[in-house]
């Protein structure tokens, strides 16, 4: 059996053969225990039967007038014997017979007592002072039948009895394997940022150990990502004051300088200064991402918010935003600054990497899935998958830090949204889509 296999399958099956070989071997046993009481009782029968007809047989043969009497015991009417007899004197010579008796099944001589031959019993008994002897013959091929018989008897049942215990084993089974089933759809079911420990009070005690070892690893990991969070926001969150004083310095800086070559030189660490404070806060962004905390404990309206992010991008691209909303409201329960965050960066994506010479179409439909899409070159399939990852960046002449997908991602799968990027986009032959469901089930709430 493989060992990769159902651990319910391996019980049901192994305990199923296990139970249908023990009731073969009791069936077994339980034969050979009927087939030897069936022995004594055929014996008795033999015995009892020339017990019966010997005295009998003998006044019906010292009543006979002359030695030339009949020597056939006549029948009632036509039927098989099980039992045949014989009765002879000491020299062997017949007396009488029943009427359908094999004289070559028995000896030469008359012997009392159980003797077997290859194909039948016999019994021997004498009388009138060891002169007069009667022997009975059984064929063994009627023991043999009845033995058959009992034991068919005796398996009967178990065609009945395997699929009954099969489907009882499997119940069984499942029934007391159901809070370790329990158990793993829990873990499966959790959010990539849930790293609370597993409960294992309902498992058996066999399990345990394996709830415990799990919780051990949690704990590890959650230490592990914590510190990495931690390391990333307050570096990015330290680098903000002295970012934005340098800044301001340079920009007052700029502002006094006459020479236009020295001037030319402070914008460009101006430009640099602006990127590494763009950068510390998409760090920022992508920390608040990563820890959490994406899910609200009541739904929200994700419609208006949605319109204000739109908004707050026209002023920086005038007549850019297509922006399409539904006529109902889209509630969730994902954190509105979660979805600010996820809206901000998929927009901000699309109009730094999307052709200047098309339209970005925002889209927010009934069901919850919001759609961003840009015109411009196809992103080959292999550079698709990338995108997902830090600091990962298509081949293109704009700017950027390589982190807005990365951090739409971290909310997305953090939250159990499914995210889908698709290039070139639906229904265009070129361009780049996002797509992210903010309403799958678990953050679902419509109410129109």
């Amino acid at each position: 059996m493989n060992r990769n296999s159902s651990l319910q399958k391996r019980l049901g099956i192994g305990l199923t053969l296990g139970v249908t070989l023990l009731w073969l071997l009791g069936v077994a046993a339980s034969g050979l225990v009927a087939q030897h009481e069936m022995n004594e009782v055929f014996d008795s029968a033999l015995e009892e039967t020339a017990q019966r007809i010997l005295p009998l047989a003998v006044t019906d043969i010292l009543n006979r007038e002359t030695d030339t009497g009949n020597r056939t015991a006549p029948a009632l009417k036509e039927h098989d014997e099980y039992l045949t007899y014989v009765v002879r004197d000491r020299q062997g010579s017949l007396l009488l017979q029943s009427h359908d008796a094999d004289l070559s099944v028995f000896s030469a001589l008359p012997r009392e007592g159980f003797t077997n031959t290859s194909t039948h019993r016999i019994y021997g008994a004498s009388a009138v002072s060891d002169t007069l002897y009667i022997e009975v013959a059984e064929p063994l091929a009627h023991r043999r039948e009845a033995a058959l018989e009992a034991g068919l008897a005796l398996l009967a049942p178990l065609l009945f009895l395997i699929p009954v215990s099969l489907f009882g084993v499997w119940w069984v089974v499942r029934l007391s394997l159901r809070t370790v089933v329990e158990f793993q759809r829990s873990i499966e079911s959790r959010g990539a940022s849930d790293l609370s420990p597993v409960d294992q009070d309902p498992l058996p005690e066999e399990f345990k150990p394996t709830a415990v070892a799990v919780n051990r690893l949690l704990v590890r990991l959650n230490r592990a990502l914590d510190a990495e969070r931690s390391f990333t926001a307050n570096s990015a969150h330290e680098l903000r004051t002295p970012l934005a004083t340098a800044l301001a310095k340079v920009q007052r800086l700029k502002t006094q300088l006459a020479d236009q070559h020295l001037k030319n030189n402070v914008v460009e660490i101006e430009e640099a200064l602006r990127s590494l404070s763009t950068l510390s806060g998409k760090l920022l962004e992508l920390a608040k991402a990563e820890g959490g905390g994406a899910i609200s404990q009541k739904p929200h309206n994700l419609v208006p918010i949605l319109a204000m992010i739109a908004r707050d991008f026209e002023p920086r691209a005038p007549g850019r935003i297509r922006l399409t909303l539904p006529e109902h409201e889209v509630n969730s329960l994902l954190d509105p600054d979660a979805f600010a965050i996820l809206a901000r960066n998929l927009i901000e994506n699309a109009l730094k990497h999307g052709s200047a010479q098309h339209p970005v179409d925002v889209i927010m439909t009934d069901d919850g899935r919001v759609r961003v899409c840009n015109g411009g070159a196809i992103v080959p399939p292999d550079q698709l998958a990338l995108l997902r990852n830090r600091f990962a960046r298509y081949d293109t002449e704009a700017g950027g830090s390589g982190l807005g997908l990365a951090i739409v991602d971290a909310i997305a799968s953090g939250s159990g949204m499914p995210l889908h990027l698709r290039s070139p986009a639906t229904g265009r032959s070129d361009g780049f889509e996002a797509e992210v469901n903010v309403t799958p089930a678990g953050l679902r709430e419509h109410s129109h």
